[in-house]
């Protein structure tokens, strides 16, 4: 069994702008976008309500842009069990693999 899984996600033309343009100053290359995705899914999954988070990133729209990343096996788990968090606190929600990873986004922008 691979170690990596693919994920994939949607964000709107500014902010996938916005995100490969951080990628590409902080040095990172191709593989670096998947690690700079994970980082910043790791750091937003250890704060504290980040279904809240989640939930305030419900204000987005016009997703016309599909991206994807690969994240190791071990971090698609800790996705697994957010979304099943996400869910828990707002049963009405969609896409909510989605939702996280933007909102990991977002939140490594807002603080770097």
């Amino acid at each position: 069994m691979p170690n990596k899984v693919k994920i994939t996600f949607v964000l709107p033309m500014t902010l996938q702008k916005e995100f490969k343009d951080k990628v590409v100053q902080d040095s990172h290359d191709k593989k670096g976008k998947s690690r700079w995705v994970s980082e910043a899914i790791e750091t937003l999954l250890v704060t504290k309500d980040f279904h809240d988070l989640v939930k305030l990133n419900d204000e987005m729209k016009a997703f016309e842009k599909l991206e994807s990343v690969v994240v190791s096996r071990d971090l698609k788990k800790q996705l697994d069990e957010a979304i099943i968090n996400v869910r828990k606190a707002y049963p009405t929600i969609e896409g909510v693999q989605s939702r996280i990873v933007r909102t990991a986004i977002v939140q490594r922008l807002l603080r770097f």
